[in-house]
C-alpha cells in the first residue's frame, strides 16, 4: 500500500535511514532540490536508489524546473531556461510566437527531465499578479491578465505533456494577489468573491482539465478566514473542486512552509481533512517526514485513481524537433534581461 506523501531528501545520497523509511512507508512521490542535483551521474543513481527502497518505479519524481530563479538544475551541468515573464514579455509583440517558444522550451525541458529519471515538474505557475502583492510570484508569472497566463500556462503544460513528463499547476486557487511570501508568513488576501472569481481563479479554471495542481497556504477572507486554502475544506470543496472544476491528484504546498501552524503531523492531517489527496513535504527532515507519514491515510479509492491518471501520462513521448526547440531557448534566453 501507498501512502498518500511526497516526500523530499536530505542530500545527494540516500542514507540508511532514509532507505528504511521509504521502504516503510512506500510514498508515492519524491521531490528533488538544488541540494540532491550534484551532476547528473549522481542524481540518476539517487533517484533509482529511492524507486527501490520504495520498492517499485510507479513514483512520482517531482521538481521545480520552472526557470530564471526558481529551478533546481543550474548550469555548468544543464542548460538555462528564463523566467516566465520572459515569455510574457515576447507575447506582447508576438503572442503566436511567445505561445509556440513555450510549448517548444517546455517540451525541450521535459526531454532532459526524462533523461535523469525526473517525470514530474511542478510548472506551470498559473497565479496572476496584482499591483500591490509580494514579489514571490514576480517574473514567475506568465502575464499579467488571466487570458495571458492561462494561455502561455497552457503551452507549458502541454509542451511537458507531450514529453510524458507531469505538469503540476500551482499555486490553487491564485497566489498572485498576496502580500506576503508563503515561505515565511500566512498571506492574507481580502478581496471580494467575486473579483477572486473573475480575475484569480480564471487560469485554473481553464486548465482544469490538467492532471495535477498545488494548493496555496492563502487565506481568502471572504471564502474561509479562517484556514489557508491548502487546509481549507470550505475552499478546496466550493472552490477547487467546485467552481474551479478541477478533478485531477491535488497536493498541498511544502508543508514546512511558515504560513502553516501545528506541528507537521497535525498539517498533513489538516491538509487530508480539506479533501486533498496527498501531503507535500520537501525539507528533508527525517524526523520531520516520520511525522507528517504518521499523519496521511494509504493510497486508496479516488484519490489513487487521480494517482494512475497521472502516472498513465508518463508513458507518452511525442516526437519533436530538438534544433528547433533549442533555438527557441536560445532567442527568448537572449532577450531575457
Amino acid at each position: 500500500m501507498r501512502a498518500s506523501l511526497i516526500t523530499g531528501l536530505a542530500g545527494a545520497h540516500l542514507s540508511p535511514d532514509e532507505a528504511r523509511f521509504l521502504a516503510e512507508v512506500r510514498p508515492c512521490g519524491i521531490i528533488l532540490f538544488a541540494r540532491n542535483c550534484v551532476n547528473p551521474y549522481q542524481l540518476c543513481g539517487l533517484i533509482e536508489d529511492a524507486k527501490s527502497a520504495i520498492g517499485t518505479d510507479a513514483v512520482l519524481v517531482l521538481i521545480d524546473q520552472e526557470g530564471g530563479r526558481v529551478r533546481r538544475l543550474m548550469p555548468p551541468h544543464w542548460r538555462e531556461l528564463p523566467p516566465a515573464a520572459s515569455f510574457a514579455a515576447l507575447a506582447e509583440e508576438d503572442p503566436d510566437g511567445a505561445e509556440k517558444a513555450a510549448r517548444l522550451v517546455a517540451r525541450l525541458t521535459a526531454s532532459d527531465l526524462r533523461e535523469l529519471g525526473i517525470n514530474t515538474n511542478c510548472v506551470p505557475v498559473l497565479d496572476v499578479p496584482a499591483p500591490d502583492s509580494h514579489e514571490i510570484i514576480g517574473d514567475r508569472a506568465y502575464g499579467r491578465t488571466p487570458g495571458e497566463v492561462a494561455r502561455l500556462g497552457r503551452a507549458v503544460a502541454e509542451g511537458h505533456l507531450a514529453g510524458g513528463v507531469l505538469p503540476v499547476i500551482k499555486h490553487m486557487p491564485g497566489h498572485g494577489r498576496a502580500r506576503a511570501d508563503s515561505h515565511l508568513e500566512l498571506p492574507i488576501v481580502d478581496a471580494p468573491r467575486e473579483e477572486l472569481s473573475a480575475f484569480d481563479f480564471k487560469p485554473f479554471r481553464a486548465l482544469n482539465d490538467m492532471p495535477a495542481a498545488m494548493t496555496a497556504h492563502v487565506v481568502y477572507t471572504s471564502i474561509d478566514p479562517a484556514a489557508p486554502a491548502s487546509i481549507s475544506e470550505v475552499v478546496t470543496r466550493e472552490v477547487m473542486r467546485g467552481e474551479i472544476g478541477f478533478s485531477g491528484l491535488l497536493m498541498s504546498d511544502d508543508l514546512s512552509m511558515k504560513a502553516l501552524t501545528g506541528d507537521m503531523r497535525q498539517r498533513a492531517e489538516a491538509v487530508i481533512r480539506a479533501g486533498s489527496d496527498v501531503v507535500l513535504h520537501c525539507n528533508g527532515n527525517l524526523e520531520e517526514m516520520e511525522q507528517v507519514a504518521a499523519g496521511v491515510p494509504p493510497l486508496t479509492g479516488q484519490p489513487l485513481k487521480r494517482f494512475e491518471r497521472c502516472l498513465s501520462v508518463l508513458s507518452r513521448n511525442d516526437t519533436f524537433d530538438k534544433a528547433e526547440a533549442e533555438a527557441a531557448l536560445a532567442t527568448v534566453l537572449a532577450a531575457t534581461v
